[in-house]
């Protein structure tokens, strides 16, 4: 998908270097900010509100320093997961007042939320003569999240409210029947129903909760690793998502003041195409050696 998106991305920038093409505001550049949120309802990505209240800062932190963050969820979530988590006494959250659950239900989470918290706290200590107004800066971020998070929670409660409909049992079933083994099937599933929501978290969860346990009962039939499995799912679920209708795709077009005439085309390309390619690629894989 890398190696893909980066040859796509290269052939359009010598086409418009030789077409005297360059950055700058268009014609169709969008500067009202009702206009933006307009355009942008259905973003699942950030708050578009949030554009014009930020600026560049005047000391810009070197690299190794705006890249800490990063390297600091990584590493504190491996931390987590393979070391502090497997030593502690979790055996109360068995207990109905804990929801009767195990670590491993809760472990993912758990290790995600730490190693998030820790980068942040890592990204204000070491920036924090960066940050005159933190508090600001807190509840600007805040206020950002709030868009996302609903937006995934109602795309899930759709997902519910659709798996229910008596309908849905004709498209299950019709997605199963297409044939070509549990990985195909699968991978298909997810990228028809991540297109239909236009969204990849949204669908790759639709799918899960309403097709899961029938794709985890067909692995196991078929002596097919559940890890290559939600593997295929999560390539499946980044292809048809950025369909015109994406809420990422729109605010995308929107602050960058382009239309989809303009430039879907190449949103298509780099985030289509190299992605139903790498799809057809793992189940390929998969089908022949049976894992990565």
């Amino acid at each position: 998908m890398l190696g893909f998106g980066l040859w796509w991305l290269r052939r359009a920038e010598v086409a418009a270097r030789r077409a005297g093409e360059g950055y700058g505001p268009g014609p169709h550049a969008a500067t009202d900010e009702q206009l933006v949120r307009e355009r942008a309802i259905t973003a699942d990505t950030f708050d578009p509100a949030e554009v014009p209240h930020g600026r560049h800062g005047e000391d810009l932190p070197p690299f190794w320093l705006a890249v800490l963050p990063v390297f600091v969820v990584v590493a504190v979530n491996f931390a987590m997961t393979a070391l502090v988590l497997p030593r502690l006494d979790t055996g109360y959250l068995a207990e109905e007042r804990w929801g009767e659950t195990s670590l491993s239900a809760v472990g993912g989470v758990w290790a995600v939320m730490t190693a998030l918290l820790a980068a942040i706290v890592a990204l204000v200590v070491a920036n924090r003569h960066r940050l005159p107004a933190l508090r600001k800066s807190v509840d600007a971020g805040s206020n950002a999240s709030v868009l996302p998070a609903l937006n995934t929670a109602s795309q899930v409660g759709f997902g519910a409210v659709v798996a229910a409909l008596p309908a849905f049992a004709v498209v299950r079933d019709g997605l199963l029947a297409l044939g070509g083994g549990p990985l195909t099937s699968l991978g298909l599933a997810t990228s028809v129903i991540a297109g239909i929501t236009g969204s990849a978290s949204g669908g790759l969860t639709f799918a899960l909760e309403a097709l899961g346990e029938t794709f985890a009962g067909m692995a196991e039939q078929g002596g097919i690793d559940p890890d290559l499995m939600h593997r295929v799912a999560a390539i499946g679920a980044g292809g048809l998502d950025v369909l015109p209708h994406n809420g990422a795709v729109v605010t995308l077009l929107a602050v960058c003041g382009a239309t989809h005439r303009e430039s879907y085309r190449d949103i298509a390309m780099v985030a289509m195409v190299g992605q139903l390619l790498a799809l057809a690629l793992a189940i390929t894989l998969g089908s022949t050696l049976g894992s990565f």
